[in-house]
């Protein structure tokens, strides 16, 4: 992010007759009106300009398409002449799908707030940001269209969404609606995206942008381990510090779809936005489109970064912990998976304790009592502590786990526990009383995914089920965490509009909890990251980055998501060796040292299977988390060097003043009898000295045009050290 000033905000919207100027700090996104059609034209999305901007030449029409097919276009239709990807499709109530958008009116407002839809958003006052808002009309239909643009000038940043209202006298379907639609001149260009699967999200692709529809989503109801809604345009020689570089991060968390088309003509069109919807509008109402994050960057890849981080933790994350240290936790999953009681509970928290860990975290496996969740086949739905294994309820327990001192520390520990409250299991007594809360569509069988099916959060009396349920949980006992996990995609739904209505259900129901119960801490989960989206960062602070706890993976995963997400929002633990998911081994620093890299840390064992050497070591790993963490929460994120091209990855978080810094370097294979390279930061003053881990001063300059050098011995190394200017 560059230098910001307040005046930026006032100047961020400027309007001269129907064209329209948005600055940020170092971009600027230009359109105007054309007459006589009335439609609104794209002119620059980039880095700043100023003035007015010549007219280009009208293109020549030749072939088969028209003028509509070879223009740059805000708000493009379908079936008048664009044959490119549409930015929406409305079905008439005679049963096509044309629509003839025209502009009508703009308004200004300054500042912005949260949507009033039941979507999540970006908020911002008067000194953060300015709204412009575009109305249009289709005087054929009768429905009206709004498009608003949001400026965060400080991040270079605009948010962008849509919305339909119909004015007529019959019921329209809105078939698609994307919240975003950009048209790039002739260039060329490539495109970044995360793929992956369960226990291997995040893995960064990079490919050129070529001549036809480049597309990819996720059709599972959710945003999906398979594809994040996230895209990044970059020109070929943009690298991580140099070059422009564009990222679109929709902030929805339901199913979605990417489009990036270079059309015949040599144009490029993005858009962004939701799938599935078939959503019937009847007279008088509105829908509102997700809104979509859109950032220019003119130092690189991890300059947009920078700013999707920055916006994203002071702007969309509302919980009381988004930019707060999280306590240094323990997960009992991959220690004691089902197998758990208030014995060894008790137990797993005096050993955590010991240790100096502050939080105890009892995942799954402690309800049911009909059916009691002994293993994953049963029990979810029924949200009563079982009897067998707690024959005293939580309260008791957590009592006297939060008695506990912890070693090192004048706190007690804390206690949080797992929960699914979104699924159920047939077996469950909650599903023979309800069988028409799950997702069904007629007679066709019910498929189940891990022994579970899925409750319909589009239904009032689901969502209170789930509201009253948690709400109970957590007024019985001192409860400061919960893990919300969600183990499946969306089957048999009874319409396509069910997945979107499925999302607002369940948007209400983490506003109305986070709302409830502000001083919990509230993690997401989806079989690992299967939902790490900024639609649920808008209630949850942070997500369970992946079920692979492996150290080697988790760097790739990890950097991955950095690519949209601040490091502030992931969750990170040390896990046992040989690793439960790939069966590697490797060393506990290097462990610890990946994890630490999250701003929640943690571990994921059982400590009654730690060796001496280990046991004296993770009290100090621990104490070393907790130093690094308020840096790794508030700062900003370099990524020096990425696993995918580098044998020896590295990361720099700088403190929000840039007087503090901590580098994080790795070494993945060995490299015998041989040179190792010289990593050089990024982001210091020139002129600055700066002492590393206690050594210098070193200027600035030599920091990031030399660099320093560690060696290492073996596979799997890893170094911490600490920068903090003079």
């Amino acid at each position: 992010m560059t230098n910001f000033k307040a005046r930026d905000v006032l100047e961020s919207v400027q309007v001269t007759g129907t064209t329209f100027a948005l600055n940020g700090t170092t971009l600027s996104y230009r359109f105007h009106v054309d007459e006589p059609s009335a439609d609104l034209r794209s002119d620059h999305f980039g880095g700043s300009i100023t003035g007015p901007i010549p007219v280009d030449p009208e293109p020549i029409v030749d072939g088969w398409t028209g003028m509509p097919d070879r223009v740059r276009r805000e708000f493009p239709d379908q079936g008048r002449g664009d044959f490119r990807v549409p930015a929406f499709r409305i079905r008439q109530a005679e049963g096509h799908t044309v629509s003839a958008f025209r502009y009508r009116e703009h308004e200004i407002v300054q500042g912005k707030e949260v949507p009033t839809s039941g979507l999540p958003g970006v908020f911002g006052g008067a000194d953060d940001a300015t709204t412009l808002i575009v109305r249009l009309l289709d005087p054929y239909s009768d429905l009206a269209a709004e498009l608003k643009y949001t400026v965060f000038p400080k991040y270079d940043a605009i948010i962008r969404s849509a919305s339909i209202t119909n004015k007529s006298n019959s019921d329209v379907t809105i078939e698609s609606l994307a919240s975003l639609s950009v048209d790039f001149p002739f260039d060329e260009f490539e495109m970044i995206g995360l793929r992956g699967d369960w226990a291997r999200e995040a893995h960064r692709l990079r490919r050129k942008v070529d001549y036809g529809v480049q597309s990819f989503g996720s059709t599972t109801g959710f945003s999906s381990h398979l594809h994040n809604p996230f895209v990044a345009l970059v020109h070929p020689s943009t690298t991580e510090s140099q070059g422009e570089a564009w990222g679109f991060s929709l902030i929805y968390s339901g199913s979605f779809t990417i489009n990036v088309e270079k059309a015949s003509q040599g144009l490029t069109r993005v858009s962004i936005g939701p799938n599935q919807l078939s959503w019937t509008l009847k007279p008088g109402e509105k829908f509102d489109s997700p809104e979509c994050a859109a950032v220019y960057s003119s130092s690189g890849i991890g300059g947009m970064s920078r700013s999707l981080h920055g916006l994203y933790r002071k702007h969309l994350m509302k919980s009381n912990f988004a930019t707060e240290d999280r306590p240094v936790l323990l997960n009992s999953w991959e220690g004691l998976y089902f197998n758990i009681d208030q014995d060894r509970m008790y137990r797993l928290a005096q050993e955590a304790a010991a240790l100096g860990v502050k939080l105890l975290v009892m995942d799954d496996g402690w309800f049911g009592d009909e059916h009691p969740r002994t293993s994953d086949d049963a029990g979810l739905g029924d949200w009563i502590p079982n009897p067998a294994r707690f024959p005293d309820g939580l309260a008791p327990l957590v009592n006297r786990i939060t008695a506990l001192k912890v070693a090192n520390s004048q706190k007690n520990m804390r206690f949080g526990i797992w929960a699914e409250p979104e699924m159920v299991n047939p077996r469950s007594t909650l599903y023979q009383q309800h069988p028409d809360w799950v997702l069904h569509a007629g007679n066709y069988p019910r498929t189940e995914q891990r022994n579970q099916l899925v409750l319909n959060l589009g239904l009032p009396e689901v969502q209170e089920f789930i509201i009253s349920a948690m709400s109970e949980i957590l007024n019985a006992a001192d409860i400061a965490y919960v893990k919300w996990d969600h183990n499946r995609g969306l089957a048999e739904t009874p319409s396509p509009s069910a997945n979107h209505a499925y999302m607002l259900g369940a948007y209400r129901v983490f506003d109305v909890l986070t709302t409830r119960f502000p001083n919990v801490i509230w993690e997401g989960c989806a079989s690992g990251g299967g939902r790490f989206d900024p639609g649920i960062l808008q209630y949850f602070p942070q997500v369970w980055t992946s079920d692979d706890s492996d150290a080697v993976e988790r760097i790739f995963i990890q950097f991955g998501t950095s690519l949209a997400y601040p490091a502030s929002t992931m969750g990170g633990h040390i896990s046992s060796v040989p690793n439960h998911q790939t069966g590697r081994t490797t060393p506990l620093a290097f462990r610890a040292h990946v994890a630490m890299m999250c701003g929640s840390f943690g571990l994921e064992l059982d400590p009654a299977h730690l060796t001496e050497s280990e046991r004296r070591d993770i009290p100090g790993l621990i104490a070393l988390a907790e130093k690094i963490s308020p840096i790794v929460v508030k700062g900003d994120l370099w990524r020096l060097a990425l696993p995918e091209d580098s044998n020896w990855p590295a990361a720099l978080f700088l403190s929000e003043n840039r007087a503090q810094g901590v580098l994080f370097f790795f070494q993945l294979a060995p490299m015998v009898n041989h040179a190792l390279p010289r990593v050089r930061l990024q982001g210091l003053e020139d002129g600055a000295l700066y002492r590393v881990d206690g050594e210098g001063p070193y200027s600035g300059s030599m920091l990031m045009n030399l660099g320093l050098q560690y060696s290492f011995r073996g596979d799997y190394g890893s170094r911490v050290a600490f920068i903090e200017r003079e």
